[in-house]
């Protein structure tokens, strides 16, 4: 009996052996299947993904004037900048045990299952920080079979490819927090209007909550919701050994402060220039537009947002309330074609046209040009056109009548300088015939007006439409002696990663001699003066200005310069009606004038410098001689040597007449008679 008990436990001990043996074998063939599967999830890369970044634009100060996103706000932050508080929130609210487990809490989920089949329903969420990255990463939040197995492999393959530093920043810059804020930078522009390298505990602990249900738990929507989720953050904080209880109490009574869900969406400074900047973006240096709207690109511009704010504000203050007259204003840099300035319109809300891009008729405003090339071919400061109403006589018997502003002629001949500060129309159209239509054409170009010109006699009167944009770089070019910078609006652009894929340079060419750019310059300064069509605006400038009028039926401009700037405004309707002649085209000029004292407030006034190759004059005004002591009325002109005048004036003399003979009385005869 004993031995078949013997026997038994003999053969129950070679089958425990044999199970045993098979057993290690499976483990081992087990091992082996996972050691294999694990490798080739290591082999395997990861599906590409794009996380939608926001794309900011920078100002001249490089501080931010706009950003651009399509639903996700986001900025993507290294770890190093993002504070310990905020890591240590995120992670004991999460998932305490990330920097242990391999990418699954077992422990957690099984208390998570005990949980959900004790109430029968789906109440404790199990996900770690690196499955709600795999999730949110490359899934959507279907609850299905499935999608828990894709999760499930791509947990294990994030978990291969980067360490947990690497997983930790991936999750708090992808995670959403609401209001279209995705990533700890945006939640904390979002929520209290600070970078989050400036988080507070306080303020840390109430964004680590928020993620779990930012609808829920958001503190624009429901304060007390979020102040309770704030509680439980602080608490696991303690009990992690991230702070004190007296450091968690400290920051649940501070009192936050929130930015106002307003400014959560993010103020556009310049909203015009902003279209005009990622226009050019497209159209100019070829970045495709889901690059621009969500590529995370840092794009750094030319604005000055000072100038841009005052010239919103000049704008303003001088446009009528009761009517809906528009107004444009572009300022440039002359020294460098920077955009200082754009307004496109009195309200980008009701109307996002760009009207600095849009061409309208400059009428007198483009006759700098014309002047120019007159300099050019003989033309002087003194040269005279008699100002009177006068037919032209053109080819096949077409005749041509220009009008002055309101029938005023001089009727007498009048100078260069005096056909600018009035705006003498027959003089203008006398030079534009004389020098030939072509020549203000060639010129315009190389000022920088690139819309098509007609060379009718109505060109010299500003009749082709053309944009206040390219009229600033007229101006621009004038007052930097006569040479051209390209307008500038961008100086660089980054990719996410802080690459540069566009960068610019100030492109300047000489196109006219500084000579007879200065002789203009000085001519259109008495613009501005009284007898000028820009008197009115006289008390308002401070500095030396030169500029010019221009006004149609439709539209009334006011371009010119200061050695530092330059800029133009345009004023008038959307539907082409014409405008009031005083109200509605006097309001360039105030516009202008408001907008360059305020743009310069704080610099010093400059003269504009004088070049070697001119020679200042004093001329008598009646005669066009060169002024003496019998000169009345003398001013200081600027001539190229040789085409001064060389006589000097001499008062006419009068011939003394002898008094006629009185002829004597009677009485004298008699006194003398003897």
């Amino acid at each position: 009996m004993e031995i078949k008990q013997e026997d038994q436990l003999i053969r129950w001990l070679r089958i425990a052996r044999k199970a045993v043996r098979w057993l290690i074998i499976t483990l081992v063939v087990l091992a082996a299947l996972l050691s294999l599967f694990i490798l080739y999830l290591r082999s395997q890369p990861l599906p590409k993904t794009d996380i939608n970044e926001t794309t900011t634009i920078y100002g001249a100060d490089n501080a931010v004037i706009a950003t651009l996103y399509k639903g996700e706000n986001r900025v993507f932050l290294p770890l190093a900048q993002i504070p310990k508080y905020v890591q240590q929130a995120s992670i004991a609210i999460e998932d305490r045990k990330f920097y242990e487990h391999p990418g699954f809490d077992i422990k957690r989920i099984a208390g998570a299952a005990l949980t959900d089949l004790r109430h029968m329903a789906k109440i404790e969420g199990a996900s770690t920080i690196t499955m709600q990255l795999a999730r949110n990463l490359y899934l959507n939040h279907d609850k299905t079979w499935m999608r828990k197995y894709k999760e499930a492999l791509l947990t294990v393959q994030l978990e291969l490819n980067y360490t947990k530093p690497e997983l930790l920043e991936l999750y708090l810059n992808q995670i959403y927090y609401g209001h279209a804020a995705y990533g700890i930078q945006a939640a904390a522009k979002t929520y209290f209007g600070k970078n989050a390298s400036d988080l507070t505990l306080a303020e840390a602990s109430m964004l680590a909550g928020i993620p779990k249900g930012p609808r829920f738990f958001s503190p624009f929507l429901n304060m007390e919701a979020a102040k309770n989720r704030q509680r439980i953050v602080l608490d696991m904080m303690v009990n992690e050994q991230y702070i004190t209880r007296e450091q968690a109490n400290e920051a649940f009574a501070q009192s936050l402060k929130f930015a106002s869900p307003e400014d959560s969406k993010g103020k556009t400074i310049a909203p015009y220039f902003r279209d005009y900047v990622v226009k050019l973006a497209k159209e100019k240096y070829g970045l495709d537009e889901e690059a621009i709207e969500h590529g995370g690109l840092k794009i750094y511009t030319t604005l000055d947002p000072v100038m841009q704010q005052k010239a919103e504000a000049a704008v303003q203050k001088y446009l009528p309330k009761d009517r809906e007259l528009q107004a444009a204003l572009v300022a440039i840099e002359p020294q460098t074609g920077y955009i200082r300035a754009m307004v496109g319109g009195r309200d980008y809300t009701k109307s996002q046209f760009n009207r600095t891009t849009a061409r309208r008729q400059p009428g007198s405003a483009l006759k700098p040009a014309l002047y120019l090339a007159a300099l050019e071919n003989g033309f002087t400061p003194l040269t005279k056109i008699k100002s009177e109403p006068t037919v032209f006589t053109l080819g096949n018997d077409e005749t041509y009548i220009p009008k002055n502003y309101g029938d005023q002629y001089m009727h007498d001949y009048i100078t260069m300088g005096e056909a600018i500060a009035r705006s003498d129309n027959i003089y203008a159209v006398q030079t534009h015939l004389t020098i030939g239509p072509d020549k203000m054409i060639n010129m315009s170009k190389r000022l920088g007006i690139d819309s098509p010109l007609q060379p009718l006699p109505s060109l010299a009167l500003g009749s082709n439409p053309v944009m206040p944009l390219e009229m600033t770089r007229m101006f621009a070019t004038i007052a930097n002696q006569g040479q051209k910078a390209e307008p500038l609006a961008i100086t660089r652009i980054l990719d996410r990663e802080g690459k540069p894929l566009v960068e610019t340079q100030p492109q300047i060419q000489q196109v006219i001699s500084r000579e007879n750019a200065f002789l203009l310059t000085h001519m259109m300064e008495k613009v501005f003066e009284p007898g000028g069509t820009g008197q009115r605006v006289h008390s308002q400038l401070h500095r030396p200005v030169a500029g010019k009028t221009g006004t149609t039926d439709y539209d009334a401009w006011l371009g010119g310069f200061t050695p530092q700037l330059a800029a133009a405004v345009w004023v008038g309707y959307d539907d082409n009606r014409k405008i009031d002649s005083f109200a509605d085209a006097r309001q360039a000029a105030p516009i202008w004038a408001n907008f360059m004292e305020q743009a310069l407030t704080g610099k010093p006034a400059s003269v504009f410098p004088v070049p070697p190759g001119v020679v200042p004059i004093y001329v008598d005004t009646g005669s066009g001689k060169l002024a003496s002591q019998d000169s009345k009325q003398q001013e200081l002109m600027y001539f190229i040597p040789g085409t001064e005048p060389k006589e000097y004036y001499e008062a006419p003399k009068v011939e003394k007449k002898e008094a006629p003979k009185k002829e004597k009385s009677f009485w004298d005869k008699l006194k003398f008679w003897n």
